[in-house]
């Protein structure tokens, strides 16, 4: 479980498929603290730390992750987006993250307004993914709240600290991303869908 706070931006230092396996070689300065075995939010994936040396840490990724995330367009250099699982007596700064991606989504606007700026992102609607305006949406990894949220698009407002501090530095129109909606909202979804049947 995590809250959408990244706590670091990693860089991709290696990449090793094998077989249907992909195995990411991250250097970050949280590296060090981690544990093999211990769950990491990469670019909002929840992936298990495998290997450890004093400056990196390896995480592994199978088919169906790649197929279904950002992760199998990283390449070498690449920044990632980081955060340890949530300690149970910390706030919840953000959201109830669980690091598991619905769906990728495409970056198709960026505007600089006045020292922050608004990201416009495209997605396939689904009656299973509710988007509401001022709710909860996990954009990799990152926690944030829905601006204006139509049709197949919705806008996010990101302050520079946040700009400075993930990979939305990087982002650009075609940038592709994850996206993991609020949980509360699949289970309306779902719960609605029972209900009609």
């Amino acid at each position: 479980m995590f809250t959408g706070i990244i706590e670091s931006l990693g860089i991709v230092k290696n990449i090793v498929e094998e077989g249907t396996n992909f195995h990411f070689t991250i250097s970050s300065p949280i590296s060090s603290e981690l544990k093999v075995d211990q769950s990491v939010s990469h670019n909002g994936v929840c992936l298990t730390v495998t290997e450890l040396t004093d400056e990196t840490h390896t995480v592994t990724a199978i088919l169906e992750t790649m197929n279904k995330t950002n992760l199998k367009g990283l390449k070498i250099g690449d920044q990632v987006n980081l955060e340890r699982a949530m300690r149970m007596n910390a706030r919840l700064d953000g959201h109830i993250v669980q690091g598991h991606v619905d769906m990728p989504g495409t970056c198709v606007k960026k505007e600089e307004a006045n020292g922050s700026w608004f990201f416009t992102f495209k997605y396939l609607p689904s009656e299973k993914y509710i988007l509401v305006d001022k709710g909860s949406i996990c954009v990799n990894g990152v926690s944030l709240t829905v601006i204006n949220p139509v049709d197949d698009l919705f806008t996010v407002a990101i302050i520079p600290y946040t700009y400075e501090h993930t990979n939305f530095n990087a982002f650009e129109s075609g940038t592709a991303i994850n996206l993991e909606f609020d949980i509360i909202g699949k289970y309306i979804s779902r719960y609605a869908e029972l209900y009609k049947q």
